[in-house]
């Protein structure tokens, strides 16, 4: 599973990959990375055929510098990402107010894996019910929320080819 950004279809921009991103912002994507694999379920937003969002739940695996995002067959977030790959995923929260390291979310396009090498590869480290469906993020922000000094709301964002922009309000 490759480490370096893919070239989008037109042949011209790199896409940032999981690889990509931590490599630009190690430290963040370390953080998003904790958030993320504190618990097994994450919500996942994706367009419905008449545009209208959709949310369920989804397990996320950050693996060999990819985001990988893993379906049942034909269920309707994978049909929804064939038709539309934008997507909007959300670390969950946990109980509680703490959210130790804040508030995450991850936005991009998923796309879907057909290489039957690339899916075995993953077969052999996660072990998935099969028949499933395997989509790869291209990433287009990264975003963490969290409260500093229990005053401040501070908000990291990052977008390809952009360094961390960090945003706070009392």
């Amino acid at each position: 599973m490759s480490h370096v950004s893919h070239v989008s279809r037109s042949g011209t921009n790199p896409v940032p990959n999981w690889a990509a991103f931590t490599t630009a912002e190690p430290d963040l994507a370390r953080t998003v990375e904790e958030r993320f694999g504190a618990f097994t379920h994450h919500v996942l937003a994706t367009l419905r055929k008449d545009g209208s969002p959709r949310t369920t739940g989804l397990e996320v695996r950050f693996l060999g510098g990819e985001l990988w995002l893993g379906m049942m067959p034909d269920s309707l977030k994978a049909l929804d990402l064939r038709r539309d790959p934008r997507f909007s995923l959300q670390a969950n929260p946990g109980s509680g107010t703490d959210m130790g390291g804040g508030d995450v979310r991850i936005s991009g396009r998923a796309i879907e894996v057909e290489d039957p090498e690339t899916k075995a590869r993953y077969t052999r480290e996660v072990e998935p019910p099969e028949p499933f469906h395997l989509f790869r993020a291209e990433l287009t922000e990264v975003v963490r929320t969290y409260v500093e000094d229990e005053k401040y709301l501070v908000a990291q964002v990052w977008q390809p080819g952009a360094p961390v922009r960090t945003l706070k309000r009392a």
